[in-house]
């Protein structure tokens, strides 16, 4: 018996072909990903910032420090580091988006952040990384929490969605706590 073929989850710079999907993603101010990334910002001033993202993709070279998350192929997010003052300190933040609510609930968010985290600690001196959430975001927490980042810390109720609060929340990892990650 055969088993499935899956396509292979990959992180690679981004292409000119991907820009239409990643503008397409970015600037739909309906997108169900909105809800989950930090919606607690204003709608309108996140759509405007979004677009301007979005312009500057297609008018700037693909940055060490983004990624496409690639799936068969095809463009389904986007992963993000950015190191944190003062440079040369070793912390960098990380984020990890999937766009499409079909891919979400695959374990293809935690592939996504496993990957990322061993890219940055190839290409970085990091000693420190960081992955900031809201507390009603619990695919993200559990997703970097399997991978060993742990709550390092908690503004209690300090996101409004809707109308609820929500804890703020940052989890870390040190770099001899990843495997392989050298000490």
């Amino acid at each position: 018996m055969r088993g499935v073929s899956v396509p292979a989850l990959t992180l690679r710079g981004r292409r000119p072909r991907d820009l239409s999907v990643l503008r397409r993603w970015l600037t739909d101010p309906a997108a169900e990903w909105r809800q989950w990334d930090a919606p607690y910002f204003h709608a309108a001033q996140t759509t405007e910032a979004l677009e301007r993202y979005a312009e500057r993709l297609a008018e700037t070279p693909p940055s060490p420090h983004e990624r496409v998350i690639d799936l068969g192929g095809q463009c389904i997010g986007m992963v993000n580091r950015a190191e944190e003052d003062p440079a040369g300190g070793g912390w960098w933040d990380l984020g990890v988006l999937i766009y499409d609510p079909a891919h979400w609930g695959q374990g293809l968010g935690t592939a996504a952040l496993r990957q990322w985290v061993q890219a940055t600690l190839d290409e970085t001196e990091a000693h420190v990384l960081t992955f900031t959430t809201w507390s009603g975001n619990t695919r993200m927490l559990r997703a970097a929490q399997r991978l060993g980042f742990q709550e390092a810390g908690r503004v209690r109720e300090a996101r409004l969605v809707g109308r609820e609060r929500h804890d703020s929340v940052r989890l870390d990892l040190l770099r001899r706590e990843w495997p392989g990650g050298g000490g």
